[in-house]
Formats: C-alpha cells, sequence, structure tokens
C-alpha cells in the first residue's frame, strides 16, 4: 500500500478488496456514462459477481487464467476517503500490442474527480510498484491528443521516444519512458 498527500486527502493505491463493491461499481458506471469508449474495468460487467471478479484480478497477477492477449497485470484502486477515484493496471511484460501502442501501465480518474492532481500521484506511486516487479523502464502511452495524460507522463519523469500512427484509430500514441525506482 502507497500513500501521499493531496488537498488534505490521502490517496492510497492498493489492490481492489470485496468490500470495494458499491464503490467500483460506481466508477465504472461513471466511466461508462461519460467515457463509453475507455475501459475502467475488464471484462466486468454489471451482473458481475464482485467477489469473483476480485479473485480473478488476483490470478491476473500471478499469470493465471489470463483472457486471450492479456499478460500478467497488477490492477490497482486509487482510493481517497475509502472512494475509489481510479485505477492503474500494471502489465508486467509487453506482447508485440503492448510494446508498441498500450505500454506497461495505463491509468485513468473518475471523470468526477479529475484536475485534482490524482492522475500524476497515481502514475508517480506506480513506479516502485513497477520497480519492485523487476521492470526498469516502464513504457506509457497516451494519444497524441491528449494534453492532460502528456503532462502527467511528463511529469513523471517520461522521455517522449516517438510517436506512431495506431492501424484502425485515428490519433497516433506518444510513447514516453519513465525510469522506474523503488522510491515513492
Amino acid at each position: 500500500m502507497t500513500q501521499r498527500k493531496q488537498e488534505n486527502s490521502i490517496l492510497t493505491l492498493r489492490p481492489l478488496r470485496v468490500a470495494d463493491e458499491r464503490s467500483f461499481r460506481r466508477a465504472v458506471k461513471e466511466f461508462r456514462e461519460k467515457e463509453p469508449g475507455w475501459l475502467f474495468a475488464f471484462h466486468f460487467e454489471a451482473s458481475t459477481d464482485f467477489a469473483e471478479y476480485v479473485r480473478r484480478l488476483d490470478c491476473w497477477t500471478k499469470g493465471q487464467k489470463l483472457p486471450e492477449g492479456f499478460v500478467p497485470n497488477t490492477f490497482l484502486v486509487g482510493v481517497v476517503r475509502n472512494t475509489i477515484i481510479g485505477r492503474v493496471s500494471i502489465r508486467h511484460e509487453l506482447n508485440d500490442y503492448l510494446s508498441t501502442y498500450g505500454g506497461h501501465a495505463g491509468y485513468g480518474v473518475v471523470p468526477s474527480q479529475r484536475n485534482r492532481g490524482y492522475a500524476s500521484q497515481m502514475l508517480r506511486l506506480t513506479l516502485p510498484i513497477a520497480a519492485k516487479l523487476g521492470i526498469p523502464r516502464l513504457l506509457v502511452t497516451c494519444d497524441a491528443d491528449n494534453p492532460a495524460s502528456q503532462r502527467v507522463i511528463e511529469k513523471a519523469g517520461g522521455k517522449l521516444e516517438n510517436v506512431l500512427a495506431e492501424p484502425g484509430k485515428t490519433v497516433p500514441k506518444k510513447r514516453y519512458w519513465i525510469e522506474t525506482t523503488l522510491d515513492a
């Protein structure tokens, strides 16, 4: 568990717990309503048994029962005052797609919680976790038309490597590398 103080609130980045169900479902719903093209939760539907979903995420961390195309990954939620405000997914390794377009880490902040510095905190707190997973350099990508995400990545030490057109997409991806550290 990693924490950082922000606006008199402590942001904790940790694994999802069964007790988080109400807050998690609210975050998923808000993303679906406000950003239907972006997945806050992978392989999660309204009818999903929540305790089973938490177990499934734990299996994925261990590289077990992975959906097709997935790699072992750690799914963490950003929590402030017992409310889920975002999530980070750290991929332990890269397949062809991830090494080109997806990267090691994906993060998102619930739309109603944006512009409070939470994305920057979550990405910064991800670096020592990635280092412990044996990832010395973290590849993080974002759409070229997303200046907010670009600022978050650059603030965390991201160095732009290149910009690539992704087949089937109209917006290219910016690819950044961030050196990981064991210090939060």
